[in-house]
């Protein structure tokens, strides 16, 4: 076989490895990679097969390069987010759609994890909880909601489901930029606080015991219950603002505010 050939099919090999790396999300979104030395030493490469793996990644719009030369882990889903970012954000409506199909995945995605979970995994599911805890502790809203999303990408990688994984990583990005719903509103309701503690702690422990049944239980009521709480808030907030426009007159009508007495 010829130096050239040989060198390409290396080049192709490495070019996989990095994209099954992408793919089960040991490199995220955005991730900025090593150098190029030090990239060539990990994957046990020459630096020109390197380049020309990087190369063809960068072709297939996984990899981009910076002012500097420098790589990063393109921003993956950009380009089917982007489009649905305005139209969301005028629906309401999409933030119960979304929390309903959530109650099927993170089912599944906690059911997956109480039987592909590894010894990784449940260490950093443990983590999260720590996390959890602390913040909650502290009464620290923004904290104890970043805590949360983190806990429930850590399943999502605990389930071992590629796919799925990619998926919620997306909407969950959405989620994080307050796309479908604001979490901190839920966290300032101490006893909303206090429940989404323990369903939280309920959905590890499943998970820990091996209990398929249990964990994806939790997790599905855990969902169920985040929608009609935040239906609840939704529903408050719209009467009152009906309550404040009676008060104003809609704004459009010569009205007195009306005093106690």
């Amino acid at each position: 076989m010829p130096a050239s050939a040989k060198a390409t099919g290396v080049a192709d090999l490495t070019a996989r490895q990095i994209e099954d790396l992408i793919l089960e999300g040991s490199l995220r979104s955005g991730e900025p990679l090593l150098s190029e030395r030090e990239m060539a030493e990990r994957l046990q490469v020459s630096r020109p097969t390197l380049r020309q793996s990087l190369k063809l990644l960068e072709e297939r719009g996984l990899i981009v390069s910076g002012p500097d030369g420098s790589k990063s882990v393109a921003r993956l889903a950009v380009g089917l987010i982007d489009p649905l970012m305005a139209l969301i954000a005028t629906r309401p409506d999409i933030s119960d759609n979304y929390l309903e199909l959530r109650a099927t995945l993170e089912r599944m995605a906690a059911t997956l994890a109480a039987t592909r979970a590894t010894d990784v995994d449940r260490d950093a599911l443990r983590a999260c909880v720590a996390r959890i805890e602390a913040a909650h502790g502290l009464a620290d809203p923004a904290a104890e909601a970043e805590a949360d999303l983190d806990l429930h990408v850590t399943v999502y990688e605990a389930c071992h489901n590629a796919v799925l994984l990619q998926i919620m990583r997306a909407l969950i990005g959405m989620l994080r930029q307050g796309v479908f719903l604001n979490r901190e509103r839920l966290y300032a309701l101490p006893e909303v606080r206090e429940t989404l503690r323990n369903q939280h702690i309920a959905i590890v422990d499943g998970i820990l015991a091996r209990d398929p049944e249990a964990a994806g239980a939790a997790a599905e009521a855990h969902m169920i219950y985040t929608r009609e709480v935040l239906a609840e808030i939704a529903s408050a907030e719209k009467r009152l603002q009906v309550s404040l426009r009676r008060i104003a007159g809609g704004d459009i009508a010569q009205r007195k505010v009306r005093s106690g007495g």
